[in-house]
């Protein structure tokens, strides 16, 4: 799910970054014909904390793989750095919920049935904890955004695979869009229109035989969303 989505660049509308997440957009976008540079650049949960290092105005992202990918796409448009860019920036990083949700992390704030304390997901604490888990990919916008550039960001699927708990995914995504919101990021959220009444993404929006991402509909829709945005 890590191949990037580029196409020609002379008319690039929009450098798309993240994680698998950001696949089904790029998908979209290259079924439209909507000319973008970008695509997945490794795992969600690699972009959350500390990913990547300041280099003047620009980042240097510590994986290898997604340095390789970054720069690549940066060549394509002929820019130096993020500093250089003159497109606006779609990204999915930070919000890849279901790996904040893993139900390992957070058994030590359940009580001996099992179940967290009242308030507890909507405590000041879980959302510090929430904070600091994804403190990388704030950074990372604040950073942008602080370059002039416009800043989207997709929130994700909603989809909990069996290793995350479904309450602490939709606290913890909540958290992370508040934050984005408060830093001044755009945010494509889809929510209203690919849930069931459960608050969970419906089958027609996701990937078949698959338990976390959206499918080409689902990035249909993003797509749709940003062209709606102007971009």
């Amino acid at each position: 799910m890590t191949t990037p989505y580029s196409t020609t660049t002379a008319t690039a509308r929009f450098l798309l970054l993240g994680d698998s997440h950001a696949g089904p957009l790029g998908r979209a976008a290259r079924a439209a014909g909507l000319p973008f540079l970008g695509g997945p650049i490794g795992a969600g949960r690699e972009f959350n904390a500390d990913f990547f290092d300041l280099r003047g105005g620009d980042v240097v992202f510590r994986k290898e793989e997604a340095e390789r990918l970054y720069r690549a796409f940066l060549e394509e448009l002929g820019v130096p750095g993020l500093d250089r860019l003159t497109i606006p920036l779609v990204a999915t990083f930070g919000l890849s919920a279901h790996t904040l949700a893993t139900t390992e992390n957070w058994r030590v704030y359940r009580d001996r049935a099992g179940g967290l304390a009242p308030g507890f997901l909507t405590s000041a604490l879980f959302t510090d904890i929430v904070r600091t888990m994804v403190r990388g990919a704030l950074g990372f916008y604040a950073h942008a955004l602080g370059l002039g550039l416009r800043v989207l960001a997709v929130m994700p699927p909603q989809r909990v695979p069996g290793m995350s708990d479904q309450d602490v995914f939709l606290a913890a995504q909540e958290v992370v869009r508040g934050e984005l919101d408060r830093l001044g990021v755009e945010i494509v959220d889809l929510r209203s229109r690919v849930t069931d009444g459960t608050g969970l993404q419906r089958a027609a929006f996701c990937e078949a035989d698959d338990t976390i991402h959206g499918n080409l509909a689902f990035g249909r829709l993003v797509l749709a969303d940003l062209l709606a945005r102007g971009l």
